[in-house]
């Protein structure tokens, strides 16, 4: 009875040995299950991780990125508005400009057209049949060409009568012109001269236009303050000194009829100087 019971009692405790070794199995397998899903969680983890962390930097660079923009945006609109103002002031000048130029362009159209009109009324006051008398506009100023021979004796620098008839006609236009100047310029040929009065042509063109100048203001009234002498001696020829005919035509003495220069250029540099401004 002793030798079953001991069978049995050995018998039970074997069977129960080899349950507890199955289902320690069991579980051992399940517990690398779950340890290797816990390494493949932890794995996606750190990547989740990693990707938010990236993904935070971006979002921290994307924001950074939208204040700049904000910002540039307003610089920019404020830019615009500058840039605005500035092509609204440029637009304002340009037109002022405009304007300017326009009157200093009409300022020359009246001055071309009152030259006209001068020329005009010389030309119907000393005639055209006179070869030794020429009438043209030159540089924007009126010129009256009048030969040697019909104003003075050769070597001399006194006014003959047959010219205080033309320079009459002349002056009728000239004392009608109270805002106009009249330069007399004398020229010699290359000849040299000189006497007990005379140095050289120097002396003898600056005497004849004095002497031009004499009998304008003296004898025909013309106002002292129009009157310019100048004498120019042989230097401005109009042809070469090398011939009787040649040396003819550059004994001459040119009278130049023009608005007063410094009336003229004064206007004109302060509208440059407005211009200049803007």
């Amino acid at each position: 009875m002793k030798k079953v019971l001991l069978i049995i009692t050995l018998a039970s405790i074997s069977l129960t040995s080899c349950v507890s070794k199955k289902k320690f199995a069991l579980l051992e397998t399940k517990n690398n299950e779950i340890q290797e899903l816990l390494n493949t969680a932890t794995v996606k983890l750190n990547v989740c991780l990693t990707e938010k962390e990236a993904l935070n930097k971006q979002v921290d660079y994307l924001k950074q990125n939208n204040t700049e923009l904000i910002s540039n945006s307003k610089e920019l609109t404020v830019l615009t508005a500058k840039n605005s103002q500035n092509l609204e002031k440029s637009l304002e000048s340009l037109k002022e400009k405009d304007l300017k130029i326009n009157r200093l362009q009409d300022a020359l159209t009246r001055k071309d057209s009152v030259t006209l009109a001068l020329v005009t009324s010389l030309k119907r006051e000393v005639g055209m049949d006179d070869p030794d008398i020429n009438i043209n506009v030159e540089k924007g100023v009126v010129m009256i060409s009048i030969a040697d021979n019909l104003l003075f004796k050769s070597g001399s620098y006194e006014v003959g009568d047959k010219a205080k008839e033309v320079l009459a006609k002349v002056a009728k236009v000239i004392n009608s012109k109270p805002d106009f100047e009249c330069m007399v310029e004398s020229h010699t040929d290359n000849l040299p001269i000189k006497n007990a009065v005379l140095l050289d042509n120097w002396d003898l063109s600056v005497k004849r236009a004095t002497s031009i100048v004499r009998v304008l203001q003296k004898d025909l009234g013309v106002n002292p303050k129009q009157l310019i002498p100048a004498g120019r001696s042989s230097y401005i020829p109009l042809a070469e000194n090398d011939s009787p005919a040649n040396r003819a035509k550059n004994r001459r003495t040119r009278i130049i009829i023009m608005p007063k220069i410094d009336q003229f250029y004064d206007m004109l540099e302060k509208e440059m100087k407005n211009l200049e401004k803007k």
